[in-house]
């Protein structure tokens, strides 16, 4: 075991992450990344891109605002334009921005709630062309991540030449730090809690949305930043797979599966696990075994040198497990990196990996998941693992137990001895207590198959 996990202090006697590395090594990796490219400069509103060159944040509730931006000029340092007081704050606590220099105030359109007439967007771009024209670099293309609409189009009148700045960004964010890697980790460790406490509690009569409320109290407890989302999916609900929650009440035999995306430092994980509540059927436990087999062969193959097409090459074409084609089963037999963001470079799909394959390499964090319908037509298994690409191969970072199909809930109890975990569920197609009795009646003559209908009423219920 290489990677290493920690408390989550800093100390003095120990090295832990280095966050004043953890910038440098971001910032360093970018400016490379822009000094090769035909980009004068990037211009970026993504949070987690901004977070990744400025080292700042504000908390995950602006992440979908598209508000504060900003500035990394080639051959120059970032400029941070924040939401009102938060500049005055980072110039206050983020020395690496050297004060008012460059941490400033400014705001775009909050998508659209600021009316065009107000000219936010006009006052971004005008903000932008000075920075390039102070720099001679109005000439040179300058690469955005997400942009609003007046925004592009404001800075397009400011004669500024906009082109695509997320490749670029996705590029840097490719190969993790050291420092990187050890909070992604962190990240995984405070899943692998979360899932000991709800393989503990879970029980018929429990809730999908108490599952997901478990859950983020274990991670917000432990001091996560933000939990971004938890699939909770169960019974019939499990095939086909619909990526949200509900109040839907757990049920003896029901499968139960589980996507747990949050973030440390704001690191991401994405972390399927599959459970069954008191029992499982013997469709429930093939369909696990076949999507682990799928998602074992995956791991096995993970090397440096290795592409993506080679990896998805071995898990199954949509048509053999009930898609007409690979869009419409997308997401189900996948991989994708993890980062800042949940989905990151690579991506493992037999969607796009043929015709454009990627190239697995040191230092890559990625998840990879599969996902298979039980042969009962209702339930599935979802399993997923994180891993870090080693020089001689992968090391997964995801350690809550899922190599065989795992049953939470109370043990029960007969008068004979425990109940088997394995079991089929009531129903009369697949009981075989139903099947010996319905052979019973059949070998009972036409009168006495009356008279024992008739006993069999008269029972009181």
């Amino acid at each position: 075991m290489a990677l290493k996990t920690y408390g989550l202090m800093g100390v003095d006697w120990e090295e832990r992450v280095n966050f004043d590395r953890l910038r440098r090594e971001r910032l360093a990796r970018i400016k490379k990344r822009l000094q090769e490219s035909e980009m004068g400069a990037l211009l970026c509103f993504d949070m987690n891109n901004v977070r990744y060159i400025t080292a700042t944040h504000i908390g995950t509730w602006a992440m979908d605002k598209l508000a504060r931006f900003c500035l990394l000029p080639q051959d120059d340092e970032p400029i941070n334009w924040d939401f009102g007081s938060a500049a005055r704050h980072h110039q206050l606590y983020c020395p690496w921005l050297d004060g008012e220099k460059r941490s400033r105030a400014g705001i775009s359109t909050l998508r659209g709630a600021m009316a065009p007439e107000v000219g936010r967007a006009e006052a971004v771009a005008h903000k932008i062309r000075v920075e390039l024209e102070e720099r001679g670099l109005l000439d040179e293309p300058v690469g955005v991540d997400v942009v609003e609409l007046p925004v592009l189009f404001a800075l397009q009148k400011e004669g500024i030449r906009v082109v695509d700045g997320q490749q670029l960004m996705m590029a840097a964010r490719l190969i993790k730090t050291q420092d990187e890697i050890t909070l992604l980790a962190t990240a995984c460790m405070m899943v692998d809690a979360a899932y000991e406490e709800l393989y503990r509690v879970m029980r018929p009569g429990m809730r999908e949305n108490e599952c997901v409320g478990l859950v983020n109290k274990v991670l917000y407890d432990l001091g996560s930043e933000h939990v971004e989302g938890v699939n909770a999916i169960s019974g019939e609900r499990c095939n086909p797979h619909p990526h949200v929650y509900t109040d839907r009440v757990l049920r003896p035999g029901d499968p139960a599966y589980f996507d747990i995306l949050h973030s440390y430092m704001g690191y991401r994980t994405c972390y399927y696990r599959t459970f069954v509540v008191g029992s499982a059927s013997p469709a429930q436990v093939d369909a696990y075994k076949r999507c682990r087999n799928y998602l074992d062969h995956a791991i096995s193959l993970i090397r440096p040198g290795v592409t993506t097409a080679e990896v998805v090459s071995i898990w199954p074409e949509a048509e053999a497990f009930g898609f007409p084609n690979e869009e419409a089963a997308f997401a189900l037999q996948y991989g994708h990196g993890v980062g800042l963001s949940i989905w990151e470079k690579p991506v493992f799909s037999r969607l796009v990996s043929f015709d454009h394959p990627e190239e697995i390499k040191e230092g890559m964090v990625f998840a990879l998941e599969t996902f298979w319908p039980a042969a009962d037509g209702w339930s599935a298994a979802r399993i997923e693992e994180q891993l870090v690409v080693t020089k001689d191969g992968c090391e997964v970072i995801t350690r809550f137990p899922a190599e065989e199909l795992m049953v939470a809930g109370v043990h029960y109890y007969t008068a004979a001895g425990p109940l088997p975990r394995t079991r089929e569920t009531e129903s009369q197609k697949n009981n075989p207590r139903f099947q010996n009795g319905h052979e019973a009646m059949a070998s009972l003559s036409p009168a006495e198959q009356v008279a024992e209908s008739a006993r069999i009423e008269a029972v009181p219920a």
